[in-house]
């Protein structure tokens, strides 16, 4: 006689993918928003390392793009590894590199030791965002929108939490305080360890009971997805092209149009960060809500107005419509990832690394261009230039609707 397969290890393999594992997401959230913070340090340091090295705008834009080009280049290929074979303590690994990374960073004496520097932070970045998207979707219990934004709010209020702890500790003291740093990439090391721990038993729990999991399933031609990813990745592009702008330019704009200290231009960029951590946060839940093609939709053509009235704003409003805009055009991504993992399903690794990889390419891509253009023109060119980058959202209604609709109870 055939043993069925009613065992405990069957029941816990099917509890395990249906529960919200809350403590794992947020304990991947705050070591995201351990490695976004240091990566953030890189920007917030551009006028002092402006100064110290006598840079051009071009050459802080190469510095983007190299970090950006490192972080990005890798990261499809590690998700698509690791699709097939998942390498568990690979985050705490990553995280080694950003220590080394700042280590460099801190004694570097020339623009070549800066551009080494920066290439091993993104090294670490392109092994993290992979594995820990993986972890955030294995966590989710199906609450696919809800996860995603959990993890990217992490990283979004690491990206606006360090450039106000480099306004507090190293644009005062100089460069080598970057060095304390590294005690913040020491600690995520020691937590990854643990989440790689937890990551390692749930792969071990799902490997043996493979008929309590689900076989993921496409609903769509070859050709349709080809064509609903390219249009998203259109999205990730008009989206990080202009958060380069407002991440690399932003305190460079506000100097040099109203005067303010680079003390004041960071915690101006701070207020931009933090809105974009809570908008983040905002989107995944409304995705999982009300669909997240609409979220998409409304996240980034929704900013078009904000971006537009900018360039031409006083300070204070400055201050008010770069809040707005990264609260609104922040949503975006978590729905963007989330319905791209169902277009290609049981691809989570492979497409999070594709998008985050994209994400950052254009962002590190939109500085290097971004910066060419502010020497050839002014910052204010460059602001008016990308504020209508948004407008491409309009593109979002050739998305096939997959989510089925909700049902409200009568």
């Amino acid at each position: 006689m055939m043993k069925t397969t009613n065992s405990p290890a069957v029941a816990d393999a099917k509890v395990l993918t249906q529960t919200t594992v809350y403590s794992i997401l947020f304990t991947i959230s705050f070591t995201h928003l351990l490695n976004d913070m240091l990566q953030s340090v890189i920007p917030a340091m551009y006028p002092l390392m402006k100064d110290s090295f006598h840079l051009s705008f071009t050459e802080i834009g190469l510095i983007t793009f190299t970090f950006q080009l490192t972080a990005s280049l890798l990261q499809p290929f590690v998700g698509h590894y690791t699709d097939k074979t998942p390498q568990p303590y690979s985050l705490a690994i990553g995280m080694g590199f950003t220590l080394a990374g700042l280590i460099s960073l801190s004694l570097a004496t020339n623009f070549i030791a800066i551009l080494i520097s920066v290439s091993l932070i993104g090294m670490g970045s392109s092994v993290f965002h992979p594995e820990s998207s993986r972890v955030a979707h294995l966590a989710s219990g199906g609450k696919k929108g809800l996860a995603q934004s959990i993890f990217q709010l992490g990283g979004n209020a690491g990206s606006a939490i360090g450039p106000l702890l480099a306004a507090l500790i190293i644009v005062p003291h100089g460069q080598f305080y970057v060095i304390w740093f590294t005690l913040i990439a020491v600690l995520g090391i020691i937590v990854l360890v643990k989440v790689g721990n937890w990551y390692k038993g749930h792969l071990e729990l799902r490997s043996k009971n493979k008929a309590a999991v689900a076989a993921p399933q496409r609903t769509l031609s070859k050709g349709r997805v080809t064509a609903s990813l390219i249009i998203l990745l259109v999205l990730i592009f008009s989206k990080y092209f202009y958060m380069a702008s407002m991440s690399s330019y932003f305190t460079f704009y506000l100097i040099d149009k109203f005067h303010v200290t680079k003390q004041q231009s960071v915690f101006y960029l701070f207020l931009f960060l933090a809105s974009v951590a809570a908008g983040t946060l905002l989107g995944g839940g409304l995705g999982d809500r009300f669909g997240r093609k609409y979220i998409i939709w409304i996240s980034i053509l929704g900013a078009a107005p904000f971006t537009l009235l900018l360039p031409y704003a006083n300070l204070f409003w400055s201050g008010v419509l770069s809040v707005i805009i990264g609260l609104i055009i922040s949503s975006a991504f978590s729905a963007i990832l989330v319905y791209a993992t169902e277009l290609v399903p049981g691809k989570v690794g492979m497409i999070a690394g594709l998008f985050f990889g994209f994400a950052f390419g254009m962002g590190g891509l939109g500085s290097a261009l971004l910066g060419k253009l502010a020497d050839e023109t002014s910052l204010t060119f460059v602001f008016r230039i990308c504020a209508f980058l948004p407008l491409l959202g309009i593109i979002t209604g050739f998305l096939p609707n997959i989510e089925q609709p909700k049902r409200t109870k009568g």
